[in-house]
């Protein structure tokens, strides 16, 4: 049995449904009823009640699984969650853990994101359940949160001016964390996981504008700006400070470097991103 947790997040919820269309049976640890309801056209996906700040219902979710998917919000409870999950998971006799990371997870990073991960994947290693971490790069569908001010002003603001980042579309990541969750040979294994090109966020609106038949222009910001506009957005201050401190290492160019695949199937590029979801960005959609 296998259990997803963030089965309703970009990540989980594709994955969720890769393993509905293949037959695969899942449970999914969800915190309300209105969750629940976003699976039930779902075949063989159970959700079960779990909130990771209540352990006892942590405990019930995992009896009778053998293979765990861990993601949470990135918080500042999201390092306490995890490895509060991964002691539930040992006690309940997990074999092993897909761990979704993030690229370049270091204990010593100066971003908390990455510090926490590394955090995170150490004690899986050393609680001896195997193990396969997902270190992807940026998502794609991130940037459906600048939305907004594409389509009201045509312009994308970000503070990292013209390096570039190998950005992921979910599903890729999905389809990776479907192999090693279903397949054997992905034990003991890290896989960074980027796009098959990276580019610059001049090149991604120019991209955007071509999708969409309107101009959408990148405009660079100093970080505090940005940093107001997502606490204006409802951010918590952490997860804000966390961004900006993302966008650092990004504008470092550390986040431009392309992956191998991992199943055989090639990444979508950001094209095939933008023939998907370009109405989210087409003014007038109401998307």
């Amino acid at each position: 049995m296998i259990l997803l947790t963030g089965a309703t997040g970009s990540v989980g919820f594709e994955l969720a449904k890769l393993l509905s269309a293949h037959g695969i049976a899942a449970k999914a640890m969800v915190r309300s009823d209105a969750a629940a309801e976003k699976l039930k056209n779902l075949p063989g996906i159970t959700p079960v009640t779990g909130d990771f700040d209540d352990p006892a219902s942590v405990e019930r979710a995992l009896q009778g699984v053998d293979r765990a998917f861990l993601l949470t919000n990135s918080t500042e409870r999201a390092e306490s969650q995890q490895l509060a999950f991964v002691a539930a998971a040992q006690r309940a006799g997990v074999k092993h853990i897909v761990k979704l990371s993030q690229l370049h997870a270091s204990a010593d990073s100066p971003v908390r994101f990455l510090r926490y991960h590394a955090a995170v994947e150490q004690a899986i290693r050393d609680s001896g359940m195997a193990y396969t971490f997902l270190r992807p790069n940026l998502f794609m569908q991130n940037l459906l949160g600048f939305r907004d001010t594409i389509v009201g002003m045509g312009k994308l603001f970000a503070p990292i001016g013209a390096s570039r980042i190998s950005l992921i579309d979910t599903r890729d990541i999905a389809a990776i964390a479907f192999a090693a969750l279903t397949t054997p040979g992905h034990e003991g294994l890290t896989y960074d996981l980027t796009g098959p090109e990276a580019l610059t966020h001049a090149e991604v609106a120019l991209q955007i504008s071509s999708a969409i038949g309107q101009p959408v222009t990148f405009i660079q910001i100093p970080p505090d700006a940005m940093r107001d506009a997502v606490v204006a957005a409802g951010f918590l201050h952490w997860q804000a400070d966390g961004l900006i401190e993302d966008y650092a290492h990004y504008s470092r160019d550390e986040a431009d470097a392309v992956s191998p695949t991992v199943t055989g199937d090639p990444a979508r590029f950001f094209s095939d991103f933008l023939n998907d979801y370009k109405t989210v960005f087409t003014p007038g959609t109401g998307a």
